[in-house]
């Protein structure tokens, strides 16, 4: 351990909340303000993933950062479970109260939505859950929060 300096390296799932500009939900709700009866869904929609609440991922950090007793370790910083992109395009139309909205796929290969995307992001979260830390929020409860607050500022 050079100079005393201990360090920590972290790996984050999706990280959703308040303020987010980016990403799936991000791009779900800016499509259905423009036309709240149609969803166009980049790939197959059985893309996989994990989300994690802003409020865990920050209150995560925090905790290992405390917790480290290693001069070096590496976490995985997710929630306890995964969800398709089927099941943010259905949470987000069901947050935002919307009814009869179709949807449409655009995949190529292997399903995914875009060159370089991946199928399935589904980090194992077991050894930041033996320190005595698990995330608050599940995937589908950090959608809904992170859709309830664009609900707040957009619609």
């Amino acid at each position: 351990m050079l100079y005393g300096i201990k360090s920590l390296c972290l790996r984050y799932a999706n990280v959703v909340g308040p303020r987010l500009r980016h990403g799936v939900i991000y791009d779900f709700i800016m499509k259905l303000k423009r036309d709240p009866r149609r969803l166009e869904i980049l790939g197959d929609g059985m893309q996989t993933r994990s989300y994690i609440y802003i409020d865990d991922a920050v209150n995560a950090t925090v905790f290992l950062a405390e917790k480290i007793t290693k001069n070096f370790d590496v976490y995985n910083i997710g929630s306890i479970d995964w969800i398709t992109v089927n099941d943010v395009a259905r949470i987000t139309v069901e947050t935002l109260g919307l009814k009869n909205v179709s949807f449409s796929y655009k995949p190529i290969l292997h399903g995914v939505g875009w060159r370089g995307d991946v199928k399935r992001i589904a980090l194992s979260i077991e050894k930041m859950k033996k320190t005595g830390f698990t995330p608050k929020f599940k995937s589908r409860e950090a959608v809904e929060k992170t859709v309830e607050s664009f609900m707040k500022e957009l619609f």
